[in-house]
């Protein structure tokens, strides 16, 4: 069985998150973004673990809300 992984490039997940390039950007030097794999000087993001890093930000309510240190 072949498995296939796609790799997405910042504008990418960007649009795929709603959220801005700039974070994206700042995210691996401070931490608090989502996974990340550097192939020579790009930065790019699999989908399985985009889908993880929401997941992990997915709330019931307002008061199971525990604000990250980095976003």
């Amino acid at each position: 069985m072949e498995t296939s992984t796609k790799y997405m490039n910042t504008r990418g997940v960007a649009a795929y998150l709603n959220c801005s390039t700039s974070y994206l950007e700042k995210t691996p030097l401070t931490g608090g973004g989502p996974r990340f794999i550097k192939i020579g000087k790009a930065v790019r993001y699999r989908l399985a673990d985009l889908d993880a890093y929401a997941d992990a930000r997915s709330h019931a309510s307002t008061s199971e809300y525990v604000a990250w240190p980095y976003g």
